[in-house]
């Protein structure tokens, strides 16, 4: 933020342009976008009855939490429920429904993608609900999360998702503001426009017939050559808006979920959530650039941003290490020796990216004002974790890993494919841009 701020400083003087201050005007022109789109967001308000299928995937859980998890479903009396556990035998998971008297099914193919399947197969209703093992469902949330198919045109929704007790540790805390942010920007703002990009697979619902349409490409699908197990609900959605249908938030219908609380397990699902939303964005650019321009920009730039900032970086510490674009810091009268100069601009752009945070995510402290003394935190963890987790993950976006984060889950498969070397070449590419830019 300083260095922009810095750069537009230089542009009223000389009238000299920074491609990083074009860049950093088009990142907040995005943030305006999500402000004034989802300003216009509502809800769903009337109430609709239709014929629900909950299914649950599931390889391992612990057992007072998924006996609540389904107690809490059954509460909300869906037509149905049946889970569907999928791995090595758990015969522990199996009593349990049984005690709850919930229908069940054992497959020995690990994977949600084929869990899935079995699931839908043994499903009735007009509209399927697919929830993970994990996520504690609030009251009203299947009352809820039905109300946006009385619209024909809906074909798939998703709840308003935050952390269970998220002040354990500074990363459930983290967790929970990323989940918030997106409830509270991304998520209204795409909804207005009926194109949420990503259902997320906490708990979403899809009208069964869609499913059972695009089951088959499900399974089989490949990305250069290769199936990949993970984005199951970002694969969903993408077939869902293919079929013509609306993608909506309904923030009424509220679940809770649990966070990793060790730094490894975080960086693994972070990996595959980066591989998995790169991977179904390039394969989806072409429908959104004809169908829903907005949604390919803002998928566009959550991969381009994490290589800009490392450009940045890299740019930076050259300057530094070397004295260049010293002129550009010369308004800010800095002292004659080095180290204090490098410590006062260090301390000056981290000081402008916790205003800059704190401005566009302003809402979520408004909810929990206390995480304002987290903000530093929160800011070491996007730079020095998820930044480069994304950037490896659209590198590796193509390799077929396990799931990373389940034992006993679906392990990947280990091939050889010409094609895995597309992505480092088109990586390598956008990092040598990305440092050109920051420079």
């Amino acid at each position: 933020m300083l260095a922009f701020l810095l750069q537009v400083n230089a542009f009223v003087k000389s009238g000299q342009i920074f491609p990083f201050a074009v860049f950093m005007l088009w990142v907040w022109f995005l943030w305006l976008l999500r402000i004034t789109l989802a300003a216009q967001y509502r809800p769903y308000q009337a109430a609709h009855q239709v014929r629900t299928s909950v299914v649950v995937p599931v390889v391992d859980e612990p057992e007072e939490l998924f006996r609540e998890v389904i107690g809490r479903i059954r509460e909300q009396h869906p037509d149905e429920v049946v889970v569907v556990i999928n791995g090595p035998r758990n015969e522990i998971l199996e009593k349990i429904c049984t005690d709850l008297d919930v229908r069940w099914v054992w497959t020995d193919i690990p994977g949600k993608r084929n869990a899935v399947r079995v699931g839908v197969g043994m499903s009735s209703g007009d509209v399927v609900v697919l929830v993970d093992s994990d996520t504690m469902w609030t009251g009203g949330t299947l009352r809820e999360l039905v109300k946006p198919f009385r619209d024909p045109k809906v074909g798939g929704v998703t709840t308003r998702q935050r952390i269970l007790d998220p002040t354990r540790t500074v990363l459930t805390r983290w967790a929970d503001w990323l989940e918030n942010v997106r409830n509270e920007y991304s998520m209204p703002a795409m909804s207005v426009l009926g194109t949420v990009g990503c259902l997320p697979g906490r708990t979403i619902a899809f009208r069964r017939e869609i499913l059972v349409r695009y089951m088959d490409r499900f399974l089989s699908e490949r990305f250069l050559g290769v199936f990949l197990e993970v984005s199951d609900d970002r694969t969903l959605t993408n077939y869902t808006l293919q079929a013509g249908y609306r993608t909506v938030y309904q923030s009424t219908s509220l679940v809770f979920t649990d966070a990793p609380t060790k730094l490894a397990k975080l960086a693994r699902q972070q990996y595959r959530w980066a591989r998995g939303s790169q991977y179904n964005t390039l394969r989806m650019l072409p429908w959104m650039l004809r169908n829903a321009p907005v949604l390919a920009v803002m998928y566009l730039s959550d991969i381009v941003v994490p290589f800009i900032l490392f450009g940045c970086f890299i740019n930076w510490g050259v300057a530094i290490a070397t004295g260049r674009k010293a002129e550009l810091y010369g308004v800010l009268m800095l002292p004659e020796s080095s180290w204090q100069r490098v410590g006062i601009i260090l301390a000056l752009t981290a000081l402008m990216t916790l205003a800059s945070l704190g401005l566009r995510f302003g809402r979520h402290f408004a909810y929990r004002a206390a995480d304002i003394a987290y903000l530093p935190i929160f800011m070491v963890i996007n730079t020095v974790i998820l930044m480069p987790v994304r950037v490896l993950g659209f590198f590796r976006m193509a390799h077929n890993a396990g799931w990373g984060t389940r034992s006993g889950g679906f392990a990947g498969e280990r091939r050889r494919n010409p094609m895995l070397v597309l992505p480092y070449i088109l990586g390598a590419v956008m990092m040598c841009g990305a440092v050109l830019l920051g420079g």
